[in-house]
């Protein structure tokens, strides 16, 4: 009789022959445990709460809490899942648990009719190959190399949540995007070269090459695969969004509706209300969905900063109560930045923002993003050169993304609040051109402008912002320090004439 099989973390449970598998061995499990695992699996598109477990598991007998705890314990052991990490199984206090790990699916047979098989078929989310890179030239150390690099980059890409990534060349036939490419040796001289293929369109997103010597391959081998990890989660993103938006009608889950909101910066006000239209249809799919309620917030965000509102507190308690849901149901490096981010720009417990800013970075120390976040919580606190090394982390990791390009802006930002105004201006007269609707690069320019005594400069500077969007009304009051706020005010004050 046909059963589901569901993958997961290397792992397989065969519903059907109440199997779970690693490798292909199998993994012995009392039958109570097995059967909140097969549940949780089963619901995985939302938290299940203790009384749902008890009343499917045990079946309205009286147990206590601590058997429902013994049990995920038990799978929690059997998975490599701890309660401190929390990377399969998440206990939400006082509303349940949920499985987050990632899963795919495919139909098993019966054993009678067991034969070789295609891979699973990718449900959720998009799927990365990173195949071994081709060595050229080169000897056991370039060998090396190029095994190492291609280990990097799929262990990089694994702490994406929304990738499923594998190394297996068996899984190309089913998998949407390959991440492949060389080691090349020629006398001294290293270079890696890698590329980003989409196996359906044909065509290649993204690609780079790495220039060294032997003499520091490991070095330029990390260099290669911290940048690989932070370009590729981007570039994976928007292809994906464009994907789903070229298939208008269809039905939509929420992590699609989340991913066709992407990206979200402040790139017009009818923009950002779009993504803030999608991303409220996701969470009206799924209340519980972590991306879409931390891009909420994220968005009500750029509303203010832009002066886009008109009930700036209301919006202010929307966003902080959007950002405190992310946390709860989600710890994944992206929602704990954005949230972060979201929490600190609206002068939420900002000492604890600051600290899940730093455990973002940690969890996924190549995830661009999440380093811009760090920088700009540091630059609202007034802790100027913190937040330059993480927007010159963060530009590292992604050098050629517009989106990330706003680390130009954070780094101008630091120098004007450092009185350094030469150097800021040349930066902010760049964003301003890449970025023509984001309201405080327009305020920090002219302020700078001002402060050096160019008050024609100024003065056009504020009345290319009114050019550019009439309703663009910068604000100060994210920055926490009276002297950088100080600064600022002549800017601000020509800004909102």
């Amino acid at each position: 009789m046909d059963s589901l099989i569901y993958f997961f973390e290397g792992f397989s449970l065969d519903a059907g022959r109440r199997e779970l598998r690693r490798e292909g061995v199998e993994v012995k499990l009392e039958p109570q445990v097995f059967d909140v695992l097969l549940h949780l699996l089963r619901h995985r598109d939302r938290v299940v709460s203790k009384d749902e477990l008890f009343k499917a598991i045990w079946k309205g007998r009286a147990v206590t809490d601590s058997a429902l705890t013994s049990r995920i314990n038990a799978i929690r052991r059997a998975v490599g899942d701890d309660g401190r990490s929390q990377r399969v199984i998440r206990t939400l206090p006082r509303h349940g648990f949920r499985f987050v790990g990632g899963v795919e699916e495919r139909l098993g047979a019966s054993d009678e009719a067991a034969a070789p098989v295609a891979p699973p078929t990718l449900v959720h989310r998009p799927s990365v190959a990173v195949l071994p890179f081709t060595v050229i030239g080169g000897d056991a150390k370039e060998r090396g190399i190029s095994a190492a690099l291609a280990e990097n980059i799929l262990v990089a890409l694994s702490r994406f949540r929304w990738l499923s990534v594998t190394a297996s060349p068996r899984s190309i036939a089913s998998t949407r995007y390959l991440v492949q490419g060389s080691v090349h040796r020629s006398g001294p001289r290293l270079r890696l070269t890698v590329r980003l293929a989409d196996t359906v369109g044909g065509v290649h997103l993204w690609a780079e090459r790495f220039d060294g010597t032997t003499a520091n391959g490991f070095e330029l081998l990390d260099r290669a695969a911290a940048t690989v990890a932070g370009s590729i989660g981007p570039a994976l993103q928007l292809a994906e969004a464009r994907g789903l938006d070229e298939r208008p009608g269809r039905s939509e889950t929420a992590f699609e509706l989340h991913l066709r909101a992407q990206p979200i910066y402040s790139n017009g006000r009818d923009k950002v209300r779009r993504s803030l239209g999608l991303v409220r249809q996701a969470i009206a799919l799924d209340p519980t969905y972590a991306p879409a309620l931390a891009d909420m917030a994220y968005c009500l965000q750029i509303l203010d900063i832009n002066g886009w509102v008109e009930d700036r507190h209301s919006n202010r308690q929307r966003a902080v109560d959007y950002a405190r849901r992310a946390l709860l149901f989600s710890g994944d490096a992206e929602q704990v930045a954005t949230a972060a981010h979201a929490l600190a720009y609206f002068g939420e417990d900002f000492a604890a923002s600051m600290v899940l800013a730093d455990e973002a970075v940690e969890q996924n120390p190549n995830f661009a993003r999440a380093w811009f976040t760090h920088g700009m919580i540091r630059l609202y606190a007034g802790h100027i050169d913190e937040a330059v090394a993480s927007f010159e982390t963060s530009a590292k990791l992604n050098p050629r993304d517009k989106v990330e390009r706003r680390n130009t802006a954070g780094i101008a930002i630091a120098h004007f609040f450092d009185r350094c105004f030469d150097e800021a201006i040349p930066r902010l007269r760049v964003v301003v051109q890449e970025f023509p609707q984001w309201a405080t690069p327009y305020c920090v320019l002219a302020a700078s402008y001002v402060h050096l005594g160019h008050d024609h400069e100024a003065k056009a500077v504020a009345a290319r912002l009114n050019g550019a969007d009439p309703s663009l009304v910068p604000t100060s009051a994210q920055f926490r320090n009276d002297r950088h706020r100080e600064l600022l005010a002549p800017g601000l004050k020509l800004a909102i004439r």
